[in-house]
C-alpha cells in the first residue's frame, strides 16, 4: 500500500530501505536510478525538512552532471532524468504524475499529434534526455513554447541543469502537498 503521508523527516535516515524507496517514490518517482542513486543521500544525514533533503538530491543530481558531457552524459543522470514521463503521455503510471499531467489528458488529438512530435523533437535534439518541466499552472501552449526555446537553444549542459531543477521543484511540490506525520514510528533496524 502506497504511503499516503511523509514519514518524520527527522527519522527518515534510519528507516529501512524500502520506506526510503516509498518516499523517493512519492517525491520523485518510481525509479531504479533514482532509488540507487538518492538512498545514499536519505542514509548519510538527518534532514529538517523534506525541502532540505530534495535540495541535497539536486546537489547529488547536479554533482552527476557536473562529470558529464553531451558527448558521453552519465548514463545513471541520463536514467534519473529519464524516469519522468514524456508530457501528454498516456501510460503515466505514478499517481503523481498521472494529476500534474491531467490538464494534458484532455488534449483533442491535434494538439496530442503536436505534443508527442514536440516529445520527439526534444529527445532527438538531447539523445538521451526527456523534457521535464515544472507546469505549476502554466497553460499548455506556455508549456510547449518553453519545450520549443529548449529545443532551440540546443545546450545539452543547460538542458541537464533544467530537467534537475523541474525535477526537485516537482519534488518540493509533491511534499508541500503531502501531510507529514506528526509521531515518530520505531524504525526497522534491518534494511
Amino acid at each position: 500500500m502506497p504511503l499516503e503521508r511523509l514519514p518524520p523527516i527527522a527519522a527518515l535516515h534510519s528507516y529501512t530501505d524500502l520506506a526510503q524507496t516509498e518516499v523517493l517514490d512519492l517525491l520523485f518517482e518510481p525509479s531504479p536510478a533514482i532509488h540507487a542513486t538518492l538512498l545514499p543521500v536519505i542514509r548519510t544525514a538527518v534532514y529538517r525538512s523534506y525541502p532540505d533533503l530534495i535540495d541535497a538530491c539536486q546537489i547529488k543530481l547536479l554533482s552527476l552532471a557536473a562529470r558529464s558531457a553531451e558527448t558521453e552524459p552519465n548514463p545513471v543522470l541520463l536514467s534519473v532524468l529519464g524516469s519522468h514521463p514524456r508530457l501528454g503521455d498516456k501510460n503515466v503510471k505514478s499517481p503523481q504524475s498521472v494529476a500534474e499531467q491531467a490538464g494534458f489528458q484532455d488534449d483533442s488529438e491535434a494538439e496530442a499529434e503536436e505534443l508527442a512530435a514536440l516529445n520527439k523533437e526534444y529527445e532527438e535534439a538531447f539523445p538521451g534526455l526527456r523534457y521535464v518541466v515544472y507546469v505549476n499552472g502554466r497553460s499548455r501552449p506556455e508549456i510547449m513554447e518553453d519545450m520549443r526555446a529548449r529545443i532551440e537553444r540546443s545546450d545539452f549542459s543547460r538542458e541537464v541543469i533544467a530537467a534537475t531543477q523541474a525535477m526537485c521543484d516537482i519534488a518540493k511540490d509533491r511534499a508541500s502537498k503531502l501531510p507529514e506525520d506528526t509521531y515518530t514510528r520505531k524504525p526497522s533496524n534491518g534494511n
